[in-house]
């Protein structure tokens, strides 16, 4: 069964140090998601329609709202993998740039081959989740010397968003699609359903969902549930609510079926991920 070893929350979004044996579903995230081998058989993700191979020596780098799945092979043993979960906005503290990261064509490939230096910084990072969970390295040193030597070798950093006329003049996507996709963030959103978003905005199902997948990369139905995701994981992080309540309130007609749905796209259940999160955090306070 697939666990997570260690999971690292903060502004900076989230670092998973996870033991991978089962594949999770086709999901997205707002991040700059970047997944790096640590140790154990070599594996492969689906980028969007390809699939790149996860190695010690090759990364799989996946845009924000991009839509991915991890493809377990049984017949290979369990892959150590350190998943990061970047927020554009942290990213845009270091370099304003890097802000960009939030919208799609951040990374020009899904994978791209490592140095020893970032292979060096894997393994300090991975270690001191292991050894010394809430350790203020991981987000004062370790992690933003990673995610720097990381967009400095897979992106045109130097190029992007330089320009504010070029900044103010990139296409945003159908209007229609951006005000579904704000009623979707909103606080009934969850309720919605991608017929009654469609009916919104004057359009066919059909034509709905491809202006929807051109916008953002990624259907309806996987935005929606993104979003069912993230709730989920900043109410887990920051309160006591029960696991119970928290199904309900997103949608969920049984704790079952919340459970399964967070184990599918995050790997573990959400009492061992709300575990996990609560042990790093007292080992740093």
């Amino acid at each position: 069964m697939s666990d997570a070893l260690e999971i690292t929350y903060g502004d900076f979004g989230r670092v998973a140090l996870l033991d991978m044996d089962r594949g999770l579903v086709r999901h997205a995230h707002p991040h700059c998601h970047v997944l790096l081998k640590v140790e154990g058989d070599d594996t492969q993700f689906l980028v969007g329609d390809r699939v790149v191979n996860l190695t010690d020596s090759q990364a799989v780098l996946v845009n924000a709202w991009e839509t991915h799945a991890y493809v377990h092979d049984p017949r290979r043993e369990p892959s150590m993998i350190l998943a990061l979960y970047i927020e554009p906005a942290w990213l845009g503290a270091f370099r304003h740039n890097w802000s960009a990261s939030a919208a799609p064509g951040f990374f020009d490939e899904p994978a791209g081959l490592i140095t020893a230096v970032i292979r060096g910084l894997v393994r300090d990072l991975a270690a001191e989740m292991v050894y010394t969970p809430g350790s203020p390295r991981i987000r004062g040193e370790l992690l933003p010397g990673l995610m720097i030597a990381l967009i400095e070798r897979f992106t045109k950093w130097r190029e992007i968003g330089t320009s504010l006329r070029e900044a103010g003049r990139r296409p945003r996507g159908d209007w229609r699609v951006q005000r579904a996709m704000a009623r979707m963030r909103g606080e009934d959103g969850l309720g919605l359903s991608a017929e009654a978003l469609a009916r919104e905005a004057g359009l066919s199902r059909a034509h709905f969902y491809r202006l929807f997948e051109q916008t953002t990369g990624a259907s309806p139905h996987v935005f929606l549930n993104s979003i069912r995701i993230e709730r989920a994981v900043e109410a887990i992080v920051a309160g006591d609510e029960s696991l119970s309540d928290l199904g309900t309130k997103l949608g969920f007609a049984a704790p079952a079926h919340f459970s399964r749905f967070f184990r599918d796209h995050v790997s573990v259940p959400p009492s061992v991920f709300r575990g996990i999160v609560r042990r790093s955090a007292g080992f740093a306070a």
